[in-house]
């Protein structure tokens, strides 16, 4: 046992108020070790139902090293600690795993935060060459770095100085893994901006639970993560302890800064920023040298180029019976089982637990040898209703091939095609019932993000209203659509996507078109030459502000600042006013601004948005802040008050 590990114990062994997410493979909650936890897991896309897959081997193993119960000699690294399971991976065919994309990896990321998480474990990742996430993801991690919530992601086993998507985000704690001697595992990567934020932690031969009972030893920075993780839980407890606030972003400065050089004869930038010191990150800390970073900085434009990708190496597995069972299966990784970098495309599952066959792209776990990815279907209950405030276009989707041809055979014409968008416009404006026959989706830059699946009394009427706005978008410029609702299971769409199903409030779903919004707020185009001329460049201004609040802030609407920033940027009302007024001034949107509301009225949910300006003619001159203030503790958000408006410097 680590020294330094071992008098942090003796002041803590993790503390409940501390919360760590595991986003991993589906858990055997029923282990010996974990059967005390203090574990409550979160409905995700993929299976929570625990097997004898790679996924359950994976993220029981994992969980176990941070939160299990003394079994033996083995226990957990933060047993005290409370932990949130969201699966993110999922078993595939043949003992095979299937992969999760981005954009899954994101939508758990985000119910994490939401639901109170200071650290979020990510035994997984996705080989890049940039090693810059997709804008879905780069938000979602944006969004733990604003709340101060701290992301511990895998290196990566690819043996190779390249990086790992989350990992190398400039807010994550990268974690490679080292042998007993201290030195880094052959299999685990390096990089650029590894090297000024990663830690080395062990990461050969570690113990940790099978499911249905049993102890097995696995090697790679799968299982290195979860020690970091719970050695940052643990000084979190620290601070609590010592009745400091909690500072999960403190404490990743302390792990760094406190790290160890490897030896002198080891290959420059394989050891990362050193190698994990348990003692002096508590001496940081107890000192009070863990302050979070006014500014977390930029990695480095480029990434290091790609090595050769070797073949990772066998892993040394062995159970341990702790049950009646006459065997448990030992743990042995595959050899040689290449892992293709691309970009992630969307894990293909049914909802009752039949998983298609693997993309060979998206975030794997990174554990030595392991291969596949991950899936997504519904699991766990007992949960709060997930609220969703979402933009997008809709489309629509026949979710198989029979329901599909059901329609080419129903819609009238030799030429008829279910795929062809004006032709089911017009098909569902002569047949509204067949509407409820077909998944309507909500799109992002054409990838669907969510089902809207009308239910109860009033769904003939949301129909209605999706069937009018989807018109709208082939016939009147309408450029965006808002779904308010609560996320209720998922559908698997006919490409084998599987993506969350909203049960919408009909009362929030609107329509936007820029142009009707321009022509309502600076009337129509003059005929006068100057006339025209400052038109136009009110105009222009008018559609750079709907471009960039429309497109450029894109996100699944599902944390409360998501959903007051979406919710205040279409309210049509509010935003029109504040164009008014900034157009007469010549004005160019700079920043949108969330923040929690100081002030807010009993059992509600308030936070600011603030909407700020800048005069392009003149830098030097103070920007005008627009203030929205946004109840979202229900269904539909509501804005309180007035819009304000001040001054302020740059």
């Amino acid at each position: 046992m680590d020294a330094g590990l071992a008098a942090i114990w003796e002041e803590t062994r993790g503390d409940p108020r501390i919360r760590i997410a595991v986003l991993d493979g589906p858990i055997d909650r029923t282990h010996p070790c974990l059967r005390d936890a203090l574990l409550s897991e979160v409905p995700t896309l993929a299976p929570s139902t625990a097997d004898d897959g790679p996924a359950s081997q994976h993220g029981t193993h994992v969980a176990s090293i941070i939160f299990g119960k003394t079994l033996g000699s083995f226990a957990g690294i933060a047993p005290a600690c409370s932990g949130l399971i969201l699966p993110v991976f999922a078993s595939g065919p043949s003992n095979s795993l299937v992969l999760c994309s981005q954009l899954d990896l994101a939508r758990a990321i985000l119910q994490a935060v939401d639901r109170g998480a200071q650290i979020i474990n990510i035994s997984g990742g996705q080989l890049s060459r940039s090693g810059e996430p997709e804008p879905v993801l780069a938000n979602a991690i944006q969004a733990c770095a604003d709340r101060n919530v701290l992301i511990v992601a895998a290196a990566g086993n690819d043996g190779c100085e390249c990086l790992h998507v989350p990992a190398a985000a400039a807010s994550a704690l990268p974690v490679g893994a080292m042998n007993a001697h201290g030195e880094p595992l052959s299999v685990s990567n390096w990089g650029r901006s590894y090297r000024s934020q990663g830690l080395l932690a062990p990461g050969e031969r570690i113990l940790g639970a099978v499911p249905h009972g049993g102890l097995a030893t696995k090697s790679g920075t799968s299982f290195a993560a979860p020690l970091v993780s719970g050695l940052a839980a643990l000084l979190l407890s620290l601070q609590l302890k010592r009745g400091w606030a909690p500072n999960p972003h403190g404490v990743r400065d302390a792990l760094i800064a406190s790290a160890v050089p490897c030896d002198s004869n080891i290959e420059n930038g394989r050891c990362l920023a050193g190698r994990w010191n348990p003692a002096g990150a508590m001496n940081l800390i107890l000192e009070g040298g863990a302050t979070m970073s006014e500014a977390i900085v930029d990695k480095a434009d480029e990434a290091p180029s790609l090595a050769p990708i070797q073949s990772p190496e066998r892993e040394s597995a062995t159970s341990l019976d702790l049950t009646s069972r006459a065997s448990e299966p030992t743990i042995i990784a595959s050899e040689a089982l290449a892992l293709t970098p691309a970009t992630a495309s969307p894990a293909a599952a049914q909802p009752t637990g039949r998983v298609a066959p693997a993309r060979p792209s998206g975030i794997k776990p990174s554990d030595c040898g392991c291969g596949g990815g991950a899936n997504c279907s519904c699991g766990g209950a007992g949960t709060p209703a997930q609220l969703v405030y979402a933009l997008g276009k809709l489309g629509y989707d026949f979710g198989t091939e029979a329901r599909r041809d059901s329609f080419a055979q129903a819609m009238p014409g030799a030429q008829a095609n279910p795929h062809d968008a004006a032709q089911m416009a017009e098909y569902l404006r002569a047949n509204p019932f067949e509407a409820e026959s077909l998944f309507w989706t909500l799109n992002l830059d054409a990838t669907p993000i969510y089902a809207v699946v009308p239910t109860g009394p009033f769904a003939a009427a949301t129909h209605e209203r999706l069937r009018e706005a989807f018109a709208g978008q082939l016939q009147r410029g309408v450029e965006l659509v808002s779904i308010p609702g609560i996320v209720a299971g998922n559908v698997t769409l006919m490409s084998g996507q599987v993506v969350p199903a909203i049960v919408p409030a009909v009362r929030g779903i609107f329509s936007w078109a820029t142009q009707p919004l321009i022509e309502n707020i600076v009337g129509a185009r003059p005929t006068a030459g100057a006339e025209r001329d400052a038109y136009d460049r009110r105009v222009s201004g008018l559609n750079s502000f709907l471009n960039r609040v429309y497109y450029d802030l894109r996100n699944l609407g599902v944390t409360a600042e998501e959903r007051a920033l979406n919710f205040s940027a279409s309210n049509a009302f509010q935003v029109a006013q504040v164009m008014e007024s900034a157009t007469e001034g010549n004005l160019e949107l700079d920043a949108i601004n969330v923040r929690k509301s100081p002030v807010c009225r009993p059992d509600s949910d308030c936070y600011d948005v603030e909407i700020g300006f800048f005069d392009p003619r003149n830098v030097n001159v103070a920007n005008k802040i627009y203030r929205f203030t946004v109840d979202v503790s229900d269904v539909i958000p509501v804005s309180i008050g007035e819009v304000r408006a001040w001054s302020r410097r740059a």
